[in-house]
């Protein structure tokens, strides 16, 4: 007995010397500050809701079933025979099927509706933002605007925002945890996002893949502000006195941490296009992937830029 009382006690002292942690849980998924994120926290909150369907009960009848057939409770029915109920086997295959058929449904719909890759409608013409995630940071592109900005993102509300995004080195993972849709960044590949802001502020946005030393601290801004404000962002960006050129950005993509915020007031046209062909030397590369497999089967495995000095 006194045993059993001492394992309560330290027990107890446990978890209250762990409880103060908890206080570092952050749920930014479940306060979204646009369209994708309410519709992602709908879906959210629905699924817990069906498989609390599920687990709540069986929580009840485990604590029912133990205190009824207790040892002492000589009333409790004794059935040695027992071996089936249709009610029982009912409830037991009916929910489940429902459940699974509400997920599906609602799966198979959100699937289509909250696509990454699909636009969000808007009367306002949205605004190209071209990423690349680095070692252990991440660049921004407004091709449009001809600017660029590292650790931060600028986004004016209730404008939409399209992504596309690559990555210079290893897969990272591109999350706004309050804006919603995660979406991972490949070195050779493009991968596309839609956003759009609705509120005010200032978003933590994530690398949410495990990428090596740096990673803890590989974070960005994202600063969601009206329009006159945006515009004023773009005008201190534009007077930044470097230029985002290829010999600029290989100095950037050299591996660093916790870099701060950093301004181009001029970009490149073909930065993008050439960190995402893979062309480390500023060159040239093709888009066309068949031309790339015409370069290796006549000779070997060569990259993109070498495919298109060759079949130039």
């Amino acid at each position: 007995m006194l045993r059993r009382k001492m394992r309560g006690a330290i027990a107890t002292a446990v978890l209250a010397a762990t409880a103060p942690l908890l206080g570092g849980c952050q749920f930014e998924v479940l306060d979204p500050h646009g369209p994708i994120g309410v519709d992602e926290r709908s879906i959210i909150i629905l699924s817990t809701c069906l498989m609390l369907i599920v687990v709540v009960p069986v929580i009840a009848m485990t604590l029912a079933f133990a205190w009824r057939y207790r040892e002492s409770n000589e009333q409790a029915t004794f059935a040695p025979d027992w071996a089936h109920s249709n009610k029982i086997e009912a409830v037991v295959w009916l929910v489940p099927c429902l459940i699974v058929a509400v997920l599906g449904y609602v799966t198979w719909t959100s699937t289509h509706k909250l696509d990454p890759y699909r636009s969000i409608a808007a009367a306002v013409k949205p605004i190209e933002v071209e990423v690349v995630s680095l070692d252990w940071k991440w660049l921004f592109i407004y091709p449009d605007l001809k600017i660029a900005s590292v650790n931060e993102l600028a986004l004016p509300i209730g404008t939409p925002v399209n992504f596309r995004l690559t990555s210079s080195s290893v897969m990272d993972s591109f999350f706004i945890p309050e804006l919603g849709s995660q979406i991972y960044t490949m070195p050779g590949m493009q991968t596309k996002l839609s956003l759009l802001a609705t509120t005010p502020g200032t978003y933590e946005g994530i690398s949410a893949n495990y990428s090596g030393d740096g990673f803890s601290d590989m974070h960005f801004a994202a600063r969601a502000m009206p329009r006159a404000d945006f515009d004023k962002w773009v005008a201190a960006v534009r007077s930044a006195p470097q230029d985002l050129t290829m010999a600029a950005y290989r100095q950037l993509a050299v591996p660093s941490e916790r870099m701060p915020v950093t301004y181009y007031g001029n970009v490149e046209p073909m930065v993008y296009h050439d960190v995402l062909n893979k062309c480390a030397d500023g060159s040239t590369c093709t888009d066309d992937a068949m031309h790339l497999a015409m370069a290796k089967e006549s000779f070997g495995d060569v990259g993109l830029c070498d495919a298109a000095r060759i079949l130039r």
